[in-house]
């Protein structure tokens, strides 16, 4: 699977977030077959060009239990503005999954595996 390829499936399931919806990273992995690529999802939402911003809703994705994905500059309270403005609540600082998920049930992030 080269680059591209991924990043336009990446692009695809976002895309596919219904407005006032919003998806984990891990669940956008898990959409396009690739459940341990998180981060490549995330990878791939950081190289939108300013063009392919507007046609990709980057801003429905966040990250597990529903936050909002540190990072420099405005990009964590344009997210939330977009995210408000489209209907979607919040619990404190985390997006309310339980009303918002696109998928049924994810209220919260799995517990990790403990190391051995």
């Amino acid at each position: 699977m080269g680059r591209p390829d991924f990043f336009a499936r990446v692009y695809a399931a976002v895309r596919a977030i219904p407005r006032g919806r919003v998806a984990t990273y891990g669940q956008v992995a898990a959409m396009i077959g690739v459940p341990q690529g998180a981060r490549a999802v995330g990878w791939a939402l950081r190289a939108l060009s300013p063009a392919a911003a507007r046609s990709v809703p980057w801003h429905r994705v966040v990250g597990a239990g529903g936050r909002i994905s540190p990072r420099a500059g405005p990009g964590p309270e344009l997210q939330r503005r977009r995210l408000r403005a489209e209907g979607v609540t919040f619990r404190g600082a985390v997006v309310d999954m339980k009303r918002h998920s696109v998928v049924a049930g994810a209220s919260r992030p799995r517990p990790r595996p403990r190391a051995r």
